[in-house]
């Protein structure tokens, strides 16, 4: 029993499905496998997947926290509005993603998903988390409004209902999406006064120019927007947005005598 056991856990382990097939043989031995033997009695075993779940020892903000072993974990897929830090101001609804996410918290550990990327630049973890009550915290924080999607490939787990979660949010005016702070504004209105932090622009596209390396919309010289090439492939048909009204989300660089903005995943682009 011992040695079937072990076979099973060791079928566990390589099988992601979590499917696990069980029959006997003539002389009533029983074959464990992932699939099912078509020539005989399978039963299909009910299992049960084991996950690791890690107690929370601090929230630095809406997206950010640091787990008890210490390790610092980014929420991946979503950023939510700065707290008052350092030289760094608050910004308007930072303090509210925070204390949802420390109530979310209370007497809760998490579990974490990993994508493609396991670390930042920074060396934080990127992970989805997952309480033990089976919130999905990403998403629950872009639903309520208290977060944007925010698409950062190849990391594109989950992103399909992240950004139908912020669209309903947005169409219900949730969180952020009442205050005048996060409303869209044309691209005339960039400044130097109001450049800084996460934007929503409202652009005509005038014109596409591709390089070796970047495709770039324009309006004129005030204000571009930048897609590398290799991002190309999550975005529907570049070309057809010329003389196209758009919204772009994201956040926005000083360039040359005026303003850009890089774009990596078409959910970040909206036609108007």
């Amino acid at each position: 029993m011992i040695r079937m056991m072990l076979l099973v856990s060791l079928l566990l382990a390589q099988v992601s499905c979590a499917k696990v097939y069980v029959w006997e043989d003539a002389n009533g031995q029983k074959h464990y496998a992932d699939r099912a033997e078509s020539n005989a009695d399978v039963k299909e075993l009910t299992l049960t997947q084991h996950h690791t779940y890690y107690a929370i020892k601090k929230v630095f903000d809406g997206d950010t926290v640091k787990l008890q072993d210490g390790r610092k974990i980014r929420f991946l897929g979503i950023n939510t509005p700065e707290v008052a830090h350092s030289n760094h101001y608050a910004q308007a609804g930072g303090e509210a993603a925070k204390q949802w996410l420390i109530k979310q918290l209370k007497g809760q550990k998490v579990r974490l998903e990993f994508d493609a990327e396991k670390k930042d630049k920074y060396k934080r973890t990127l992970a989805h988390l997952f309480t033990e009550s089976g919130v999905h915290l990403n998403h629950e924080l872009v639903r309520l409004g208290l977060a944007s999607v925010s698409v950062f490939p190849p990391n594109l787990n989950y992103i399909p209902e992240l950004l139908t979660a912020q669209d309903e949010a947005e169409q219900n005016n949730r969180g952020i999406w009442k205050d005048k702070a996060y409303a869209a504004k044309p691209a005339t209105d960039l400044s130097a006064h109001n450049k800084n932090g996460w934007q929503r622009i409202v652009m005509t596209v005038s014109a596409i120019k591709k390089t070796r390396k970047s495709i770039y919309l324009k309006w004129n010289k005030h204000f571009i927007v930048r897609i590398e090439k290799h991002h190309a492939q999550y975005f529907d048909d570049i070309d057809s947005l010329k003389g196209q009204k758009i919204e772009v989300r994201g956040w926005v660089r000083k360039y040359k005598k005026g303003y850009s903005m890089q774009l990596k995943h078409g959910g970040l682009l909206k036609r108007l």
